[in-house]
């Protein structure tokens, strides 16, 4: 399970750059670059959304998180799964999960 590291402050789930799901979902099918790849478990925070995420979050925020990942070309893809020690998903000031990104991805192209 990697470590998560997620820069997206307007998503729901981000609790001081850490994550309440225990498991994200890393799109990019054909990715070969990080800008191709997303979290596809992204969710808009509203405004006054954040205390209400709170009582609705799948869990406790953690810097452990599974990673389902859809970008088979990245490296670190073993099976949809990511085997990489450190994960860092970016996005400032997203409004949609195509504005992430994995930042850690590798490709593993050739």
């Amino acid at each position: 399970m990697p470590e998560l590291k997620c820069t997206v402050q307007t998503c729901v789930h981000n609790q001081q750059y850490l994550c309440d799901l225990d498991k994200i979902q890393v799109g990019g099918d054909n990715a070969k670059n990080p800008q191709e790849t997303c979290c596809d478990s992204f969710q808009e925070r509203k405004e006054g959304g954040y205390s209400n995420s709170m009582s609705m979050s799948a869990g406790q925020a953690s810097d452990r998180s599974s990673v389902d990942c859809k970008a088979t070309k990245c490296m670190y893809n073993e099976n949809c799964s990511c085997h990489a020690g450190k994960i860092s998903v970016e996005g400032g000031n997203a409004t949609e999960a195509g504005g992430t990104e994995c930042a850690t991805f590798q490709c593993h192209c050739g």
